[in-house]
């Protein structure tokens, strides 16, 4: 029933009238809850539970391990390796000769990329290169060189026919080369295979 408040004007209480007409949204009945025969006490004792303080230092030690996990799962993964490498840029024979010399003091294996400004297939194959070069980084050293930015002799003691041309040079004498005229990822594939023939000898 809905209590109706008194409006109190001065010392006069007047009860507005309750309208008898408005019905009331009605409620579905629920059925009674019935517990078994043996009581709530013997159904929460059903199973056997830790007590509280040993429940928390489970607890504890679950979310302890969880970051100790999550910690280590973090450490696996952290490569401090590059991901890609830009290639180094030769503008000289006097730089080339020096890339030779340095790459002589260590297993005098050292890769040249040859491109020129008309080279389309270059564009695609440079960023697959520079992971490739990250790969193999610091064994082994990339270097790039632009046709257009060198003197002619310096092509012609290369002995390029056609660009791109990747190539191996060991010892101040070229070994091998791959000519980049396909799809770049197998292009960097052939490279690789190249490297890996040179360093094992397989």
């Amino acid at each position: 029933m809905v209590k109706a408040l008194p409006l109190h004007l001065g010392s006069v209480k007047i009860f507005p009238k309750f309208d008898s007409s408005y019905d009331l949204p009605s409620l579905p009945l629920l059925p009674p809850a019935r517990l078994p025969a043996y009581g709530f006490n013997k159904l929460s004792l059903s199973r056997k539970f830790p007590p509280l303080s040993q429940k928390v230092y489970v607890t504890d030690e679950k979310v302890s391990l969880l970051g100790a996990r999550t910690q280590e799962s973090s450490l696996q993964f952290r490569d401090e390796s590059p991901v890609s490498m830009e290639l180094q840029s030769i503008s000289s024979e006097l730089e080339f000769d020096q890339a030779i010399a340095d790459a002589e003091e260590h297993n005098g294996l050292v890769i040249l990329v040859w491109m020129a400004n008309w080279c389309r297939n270059y564009i695609y194959l440079i960023p697959q290169l520079e992971r490739l070069a990250a790969d193999y980084y610091p064994r082994l050293q990339f270097y790039c060189i632009n046709v257009n930015m060198v003197p002619h002799k310096l092509v012609v003691r290369a002995g390029l026919a056609k660009m791109p041309a990747i190539q191996l040079w060991k010892d101040g004498k070229k070994q091998d080369e791959v000519i980049g005229l396909y799809k770049a990822y197998l292009v960097v594939n052939d490279v690789q295979k190249m490297i890996e023939h040179e360093l094992t000898g397989e």
